[in-house]
């Protein structure tokens, strides 16, 4: 699509109706304290070579450069990204600012999408999919809105504390100037969320559970899905890692109405923690109630198949005052790139690739209690767990670190009961001989 500017005579056709002599008595309104005068100060031009040389000077600062091995998960994961889809994702089809509402000018970036909501429902086990929202944290807060609308009739919502904290805080902040109350659901000494208090908060509209959550647990779905329909709330399931589904049981087939979650993990670089990708699901019949838009597949007046956006109930839409949310769009690019690494790995591919995190984790779970640490929970872990060490493992972390080893996430500063633990993570970019050798420091 070409850009047209507007010409000299346009622009003034327009500050006439608006009452105004120049483009910058448009700004008469803002104090004069408030605006900026005179030439923004910046330094000398570079030729392209003393660029490159200016920003492999910046890059060199970083503490964490790619030679490190990072054994830090925590909703940011490591994971091989297969050049085929950055080649891909580069195709002029579909690297694109534009917002699809002409189907006529975006049938790559729709098409796209919609493979991409396929993909989705199936790995969530869910019925349909959304084109995607910003982020988990995003996800998470539209989710709860969501059960909200359903049980109208209800203010609360209850939210583990196995969630990630981030997570925590935007629907906190979504919260904050509303009628909403939130209940925060314990932790149990298992490391899964404790329901069994779950009655006593009253009518809940929704409740969500994380899974594997923060601290590396996979939760009892099934069973928690049984005790939040009991008390008529929605069961909200969420995740920070999706790769986990290609070997533990999908939230769908626990009983999830909802599934959402940080989609980082799908073929999407961890780039200093964004931009990330809100994966949404959920079942049909609430359909109508879900946030954001959805691509759907239809066919021209000649019978050739189409795509276009099918439901998009958004404030700048049809529904306007109505709308289901104010999520204006979805994370085209990152959307795009999942929906190519779901594609390229398939279902087979998944489940290797989640079982060989898996067994890294397992063998760093045994070699780690044979050297003197604790495994925090005997619960099952998919890639990440909670470690408590017998001494001070500060000197060891920094020695490891120096040697370029990112060993472990102190959790004290989200559950202080837990000061002591780090947690850890092992995806298929820790080969077994950085996990010796962290196990080896321990050891001395």
């Amino acid at each position: 699509m070409r850009y047209l500017p507007h010409t000299e005579e346009e622009i003034a056709e327009m500050l006439a109706t608006v009452g105004s002599d120049s483009l910058e008595g448009l700004f008469d309104t803002i104090p004069a304290d408030c605006r900026m005068t005179g030439e923004i100060e910046l330094p000398p031009a570079m030729t392209e070579w003393q660029l490159d040389d200016h920003m492999a000077g910046i890059s060199a600062q970083m503490k964490v450069t790619t030679c490190h091995k990072v054994m830090v998960g925590a909703g940011i994961y490591h994971h091989f990204v297969p050049e085929s889809i950055r080649t891909l994702a580069s195709r002029s089809e579909f690297l694109t600012a534009y917002t699809p509402y002409q189907p006529e000018m975006a049938q790559g970036t729709l098409q796209g999408i919609f493979e991409y909501q396929t993909l989705t429902a199936r790995l969530l086990g869910m019925d349909v999919a959304n084109a995607s929202i910003y982020d988990g944290g995003a996800a998470l807060a539209e989710a709860l809105l969501m059960g909200l609308r359903i049980n109208k009739k209800r203010k609360k919502i209850g939210v583990s504390k196995g969630i990630h904290p981030h997570h925590r805080q935007v629907v906190r902040t979504y919260l904050q100037a509303t009628e909403f109350e939130i209940v925060e659901l314990p932790i149990g000494a298992d490391g899964r969320t404790d329901l069994g208090e779950l009655a006593d908060h009253g009518e809940l509209a929704a409740v969500a559970i994380q899974s594997p959550n923060f601290l590396g647990v996979i939760e009892d779905l099934t069973q928690a899905g049984v005790a939040i329909h009991e008390t008529g709330a929605i069961f909200i399931t969420s995740f920070t890692e999706p790769l986990a589904y290609g070997l533990v049981k999908n939230p769908g087939e626990c009983g999830a109405d909802i599934v959402c979650g940080e989609g980082q993990s799908l073929g999407l670089s961890r780039s200093f923690g964004g931009p990330g990708l809100g994966m949404f699901a959920c079942k049909d019949a609430f359909t109508r109630n879900m946030p954001g838009r959805l691509v759907g597949e239809t066919v021209d007046r000649d019978g050739r198949r189409g795509f276009v956006l099918t439901l998009s109930t958004r404030e700048q839409h049809i529904r306007r005052e109505k709308a289901t949310s104010n999520i204006c769009s979805n994370q085209g690019i990152c959307a795009m790139m999942a929906g190519m690494y779901m594609a390229s790995l398939g279902g087979t591919g998944l489940r290797e690739l989640a079982q060989l995190n898996f067994s890294k984790a397992e063998y760093m779970k045994a070699e780690l209690k044979k050297a003197g640490a604790e495994i925090v929970f005997d619960s099952p872990t998919f890639n990440e767990f909670l470690v408590r060490f017998p001494k001070d493992f500060e000197t060891t972390r920094k020695k490891l670190f120096d040697e370029g080893i990112v060993a472990g996430l102190k959790v004290g500063k989200y559950y202080p009961q837990l000061k002591d633990c780090y947690l850890f993570c092992t995806t298929e970019t820790v080969t077994k001989a950085d996990i010796d050798k962290v196990v080896q420091e321990v050891s001395r």
